[in-house]
C-alpha cells in the first residue's frame, strides 16, 4: 500500500517511505519551476549531473504577462511552457516537497495526485520554490478576495469578471445593486496591481462597452495603495504620469489608506471608510510558503532564506536557494523575475564549472530596469539610462517581453493573441 500522511497517522513512519537514489553521476535536485529554477534547468549540463525537478506545477509561467491573461489579451496556454518540453534528459516529479533533511541529503515529497510520499537523495539541492500571497493577517481576505500570482488565479479572475457582467444584466436589479456588482477593487499599487487595473480598463472601454452597452456607465475601478505613492520602485515622474492617466480614465486611486478588514462585499479602510466591491483583487506582496516556514535555515525578517554570495544557504555545503524565497545575507535582493532569472543562470554556470574544477566567484545582480503597462497602449520604461512613457514605450514593452518568452512556440502564440485581440476583440465567453 502506498505511504501517505494519512497512513503515517495510522501507524506507518517516515522511515518507511521509499528513497529514490541515482547512481553514476551527482544528483542535482531542483525544487520549483519558477524563473530561477527554469533558467537553471535550461542551461545545466545534464551530461555531468542527474537533473531532477520536483514541483507541483509541471510548467513554467511567464508571470510578466499574467495580468494580460485575466482579461483575454493573451490566452493562458500562450504564457506557459511545459517542463518536459524544455528538457527531455531530466527527471520530473509532479509533487510538493514537504521536508528537507540536510543531515542525510534527503527530501520528502508528496505527489499531487494521490498524496503518495517518497524521498529523493541528492548531492546538490537548489531551493527555488518561490513565495505565496501575503495577506498580512487582514481579516476576511482569504474568504472574499482573489489573488493574482498563479495561472489558476488568473482563470478565477477572468471567470469572475465575466460572471459579474452576466449577473448584472439580469432584469429586476436596482442600479445600486448593479453598481456594486460592477465595482472592481484592487488592493496594492505595485506593478501587478497597476497593470491589472490598466488591462481591466482596456477590457471595459473596448469590449464591455460593445457587449454590455447599458452596463458600461455603471462600471468602476478602484486602486487602493497603503503608502503615499503607487509604483514605489519606479521613477517618481513616471508614477505621477500614471496617476494622471488613470484620472483621465476614471480609475479611482486611493493612496495612504490601509485595508483593515474585508467583508462579503465591502472593504474597510483604516479611517473607517467603506469601499463596496463586486470583485476584489489583492496584490500586496509575497510571503513564505508552508515549506519555507518549517525549514530550519537562517532567514531574514521576511522569512526569506539567507545565502552567501554563491547562493549557498548559510551554514550548509551543498544546498542553494534562489528566486523569491531567498536573498543574499549581505545584500537584500529584490524579489523580481529578472533577479531570479539571473540567479538561475549563475547557478547553471557555477555547477557546470564545478565539474571542470573551475570557480566563477560570487553572484552579482544587474539592474535591467523596470517595465509596466498602464493601459490604452501606453507603458512605462524605467531603465538605468532611459526613462520613457507613452505609445513608444508600449511598443518597446511588447518587444522586450516578446524576446523574453522562453520558446518560439510562446512567441508565436502571444503574437497571435495580440493580433486577435486587436482585430476581433477579447473573448467574453463564460465557461
Amino acid at each position: 500500500m502506498p505511504i501517505t500522511y494519512e497512513n503515517i497517522a495510522a501507524g506507518s513512519t517516515l522511515e518507511d517511505v521509499p528513497v529514490h537514489r541515482y547512481d553514476g553521476k551527482p544528483t542535482l535536485l531542483i525544487l520549483g519551476t519558477g524563473f530561477a529554477s527554469f533558467s537553471l534547468l535550461k542551461q545545466i549540463d545534464s551530461e555531468a549531473y542527474h537533473v531532477v525537478v520536483v514541483s507541483p506545477r509541471n510548467y513554467f509561467l511567464f508571470t510578466p504577462l499574467l495580468h494580460s491573461s485575466t482579461v483575454g489579451t493573451v490566452e493562458f496556454r500562450s504564457i506557459i511552457e511545459p517542463v518536459r518540453r524544455v528538457r527531455k534528459d531530466i527527471g520530473y516529479f509532479q509533487a510538493e516537497c514537504t521536508e528537507i533533511d540536510p543531515a542525510h541529503n534527503l527530501v520528502t515529497c508528496k505527489s499531487v495526485e494521490g498524496g503518495r510520499l517518497f524521498k529523493i537523495a541528492y548531492d546538490f539541492l537548489v531551493i527555488g520554490i518561490g513565495a505565496v500571497n501575503n495577506t498580512y493577517g487582514i481579516p476576511g481576505v482569504t474568504e472574499h478576495a482573489l489573488f493574482l500570482k498563479e495561472l489558476p488565479d488568473a482563470r478565477k479572475i477572468r471567470q469572475r469578471i465575466q460572471t459579474r457582467f452576466e449577473q448584472a444584466s439580469v432584469p429586476g436589479l436596482t442600479e445600486a445593486e448593479r453598481r456594486t456588482m460592477l465595482s472592481f477593487v484592487i488592493v496594492g499599487g505595485g506593478p501587478t496591481g497597476v497593470e491589472f487595473a490598466a488591462e481591466l480598463n482596456d477590457l471595459i472601454e473596448h469590449d464591455i462597452r460593445k457587449a454590455f452597452p447599458s452596463l458600461f456607465r455603471l462600471t468602476s475601478i478602484t486602486l487602493i495603495e497603503s503608502s503615499s505613492h503607487i509604483l514605489g520602485a519606479f521613477d517618481r515622474n513616471l508614477a505621477e504620469y500614471t496617476l494622471r492617466l488613470f484620472e483621465r480614465k476614471n480609475i479611482r486611486v486611493i493612496r495612504g489608506f490601509a485595508v483593515t478588514r474585508v467583508l462579503k462585499d465591502v472593504v474597510v479602510l483604516h479611517d473607517g471608510r467603506l469601499v463596496p466591491f463586486g470583485v476584489l483583487i489583492l496584490s500586496t506582496g509575497i510571503g513564505p510558503t508552508r515549506l519555507m516556514r518549517g525549514l530550519d535555515f537562517p532567514k531574514d525578517k521576511s522569512q526569506r532564506i539567507l545565502t552567501d554570495e554563491e547562493l549557498r544557504v548559510v551554514g550548509t555545503k551543498n544546498i542553494f536557494a534562489a528566486g523569491d524565497c531567498a536573498t543574499i545575507e549581505t545584500k537584500r535582493l529584490p524579489a523580481t523575475a529578472q533577479i531570479a532569472q539571473q540567479e538561475g543562470r549563475f547557478l547553471a554556470k557555477r555547477f557546470n564549472s564545478l565539474m571542470k574544477g573551475k570557480e566563477i566567484g560570487g553572484f552579482h545582480d544587474r539592474n535591467m530596469g523596470l517595465l509596466a503597462y498602464i493601459g490604452s497602449r501606453r507603458a512605462l520604461l524605467d531603465l538605468p539610462k532611459v526613462k520613457g512613457k507613452g505609445f513608444g514605450a508600449f511598443l518597446l514593452w511588447r518587444s522586450i517581453y516578446l524576446t523574453k518568452l522562453v520558446s518560439m512556440r510562446n512567441k508565436i502564440l502571444v503574437l497571435m493573441d495580440w493580433f486577435k485581440a486587436m482585430v476581433f476583440g477579447r473573448d467574453m465567453s463564460n465557461f
